[in-house]
């Protein structure tokens, strides 16, 4: 096949074979297309789109490119291997608190993750502010962990869906990060690779995520969950509000911290609500025991209750090389030597927070990466005090910047300020869950 031919193809609105898309992704992989051709082929795909079947074939091609891992010898016999996905968001910490619920009510939860970039932060950056963690697992440690304590969380490996990451290289650089059939290529590709039987996917939507409109959002999910059921496998997708930070704080230590107290059943309200639901819909996936929402809800409530998630987080983080006494005294967990108080200006409801901005304020102090391989301060981050529908006082806190200095929190005060936006009138609490999609 000739590369050239499969441009033009895709630029004059005709859809690629099975055969022309494992061969494009076999040139990615062995280098055998050159990248401008890769980046026009991508152009072409950002402009004409791709059908489902078209997206699926991709997806398939990309995840057979590189290691497939099997967990299924690691867990029980006819025990689904189920995982979740979040597009991500400022003060997303999803993953540490719904694997230990769903691994404590027997379903074994292991994932890949990643770091972040950006206004967004990554698992892995919040794993590694806990001393001694470490992402980094052979295939035989992260089987046996899987089977012997049931919840394992590894860096993503460079062997894992590799046209992946070439072609992410490429788009990040041609503007053609856009373009939904690569990204649900891109997050279906590993998904697949990793072993997973069901997915549960949580599609963020709102100024702190990627995808900012309701339509956006939806439109990605619904791609992702075709792409998962043409590949044979159960697919959910919530679209949740990230209209405003998830949960209070961000930052890394601040964020594992506010997990702790979400597995304790005293997290701030919308994280404590999509924590459970998200964990409820991979139960729904993978536990025959669950065959409701209500039934699932309720055992997740009872592993909560009885300290068996917060022990399973415990386990997970002494089992990966983490100092298990940071978790059981959060105290200990890094913390910034400044702290200083927005103060609200007026008196009047929470009308609207601007998460981009409360994520880039953190990633200003250090607590993310402007580039890759910048060091991380663990140990800065904003906690909100104030949430969208909240009536404040004149004087009442807003937030509360946690800074290596004074210089750093005056910057990031002065850039929060016009963050929050208090009105005169009553304001509604925002929504947590906007939609949810499934396979079935």
């Amino acid at each position: 096949m000739n590369p050239v031919d499969l441009i033009t193809k895709k630029r004059d609105g005709s859809e690629h074979t099975p055969e022309e898309l494992r061969f494009l992704v076999q040139g990615m992989v062995d280098d055998s297309i050159p990248d401008y051709q890769l980046a026009a082929w991508a152009m072409t795909v950002y402009f004409r789109g791709m059908s489902d079947a078209e997206a699926t074939q991709l997806t398939l091609a990309m995840a057979e490119s590189g290691d497939t891992l099997d967990l299924h010898d690691a867990v029980a016999p006819g025990v689904l291997i189920v995982d979740k996905h979040s597009s991500g968001g400022v003060g997303d910490k999803t993953t540490l608190a719904v694997g230990p619920i769903v691994a404590a009510c027997g379903l074994p939860v292991g994932k890949m993750s990643g770091r972040g970039l950006g206004f967004s932060g990554g698992t892995i950056d919040k794993l590694e502010s806990i001393r001694g963690w470490s992402p980094e697992l052979s295939e035989e440690r992260f089987r046996r962990q899987l089977r012997e304590i049931g919840l394992v969380v590894a860096g993503q490996t460079a062997d894992l869906a590799p046209a992946d990451k070439r072609l992410y290289t490429l788009r990040d650089v041609t503007g053609t990060v856009p373009s939904l059939p690569l990204i649900a290529a891109s997050i279906m590709s590993k998904k697949l690779a990793a072993g997973a039987d069901a997915i549960v996917l949580d599609v963020k939507c709102g100024r702190g995520a990627f995808m900012e409109t309701l339509d956006e959002a939806r439109a990605l999910a619904r791609l992702m969950v075709a792409i998962g059921t043409g590949a044979g496998r159960q697919v959910t997708a919530l679209i949740t509000g990230m209209e405003q930070p998830l949960g209070n704080a961000v930052g890394n230590g601040l964020e594992v911290r506010e997990a702790i107290e979400t597995l304790h059943g005293a997290g701030p309200a919308d994280f404590q609500e999509l924590v459970e639901r998200v964990s409820a819909e991979m139960l729904l996936l993978g536990d025959p025991a669950c065959r409701t929402l209500d039934a699932a809800q309720a055992r997740i409530v009872e592993v909560i209750a009885s300290g068996a998630a917060f022990e399973k987080l415990v386990a997970f983080v002494a089992a990966q090389g983490g100092d298990p006494e940071q978790i059981r005294h959060p105290e200990r967990l890094p913390a910034a030597p400044v702290q200083q108080t927005l103060l609200a200006e007026q008196t009047g409801f929470v009308h609207g927070i601007d998460a981009r901005e409360v994520g880039l304020a953190v990633v200003e102090m250090g607590g993310g990466r402007k580039k890759k391989g910048d060091a991380i301060d663990f140990g800065v981050g904003v906690v909100c005090q104030a949430k969208v529908g909240d009536r404040v006082e004149r004087g009442d806190p807003l937030c509360t910047v946690h800074a290596a200095d004074e210089p750093g929190a005056r910057t990031a005060l002065s850039r929060l300020r016009g963050a929050w936006r208090v009105e005169a009138d009553a304001a509604d609490p925002l929504p947590v869950v906007l939609d949810r999609i499934a396979s079935d």
